[in-house]
């Protein structure tokens, strides 16, 4: 087994990443986009970019983007990106994605949440796009929501938000439940046709309805 590793808020990083895939691979079956985090303050990274934004949208965008050929070429290839339900009450931040209005919403110390949420949308509109691009390539694109799940996900924000972690952890599903519709959606044979689809336990989950507009990414909130 190969362990590549890059640290996915810079884009410099991001791109050293994907050269060393395709350098050692001919194809890439299988591309699961699933880092991501939530930080309570607003940081900002090494290329101006809101830190929640570059780690949890344009790191796996540009990942995807960059390994589209390696992908083309495996013939029937799936790309399955981790988002989340926070996303369904959420909206694409257009006029607001340096996330500075953001970070001035809600109280400490569950501030990040907005922010979080907005990135977890772009996470299940991607999927729709790329799936349009793709079409007719092999490439399937899917996200999902994996639930809350007892991991060390938002231990990263103090004392008081690893204490509510801590005790919502109790009742989390595990690791391997909170995994077990990114697998389904990497390997079953029966997907194809579902591209661009949001799912969670093994089914698929209404997404919303200006997500699957085409170009809404780029034109503005549906």
């Amino acid at each position: 087994m190969d362990v590549l590793l890059a640290d996915l808020t810079s884009q410099a990083e991001v791109r050293r990443l994907a050269a060393e895939i395709s350098a050692q691979y001919g194809a890439v079956d299988v591309l699961v986009n699933n880092a991501g985090a939530m930080f309570n303050t607003r940081r900002v990274t090494a290329d101006g970019i809101e830190q929640t934004w570059a780690l949890n949208h344009l790191a796996p965008f540009l990942l995807t983007t960059l390994l589209l050929a390696k992908l083309t070429a495996a013939g029937a290839a799936r790309v399955v990106t981790t988002s989340s339900d926070a996303g369904r009450r959420s909206r694409l931040p257009f006029d607001d994605l340096d996330g500075t209005q953001a970070y001035k919403s809600g109280i400490w110390p569950a501030r990040g949440f907005r922010r979080y949420g907005e990135t977890k949308l772009a996470n299940i509109v991607f999927p729709v796009e790329l799936a349009r691009r793709t079409e007719g390539s092999g490439v399937s694109a899917f996200c999902y929501h994996p639930g809350n799940v007892a991991t060390n996900f938002n231990h990263n924000n103090g004392p008081l938000m690893n204490f509510g972690m801590a005790l919502t952890k109790q009742l989390s599903r595990s690791p391997a439940k909170g995994a077990e519709t990114l697998v389904w959606l990497a390997e079953s044979p029966d997907l194809t046709s579902k591209s661009g689809g949001y799912f969670f336990d093994l089914r698929p989950r209404e997404i919303l309805e200006g997500a699957r507009e085409p170009g809404c990414l780029r034109s503005g909130p549906g």
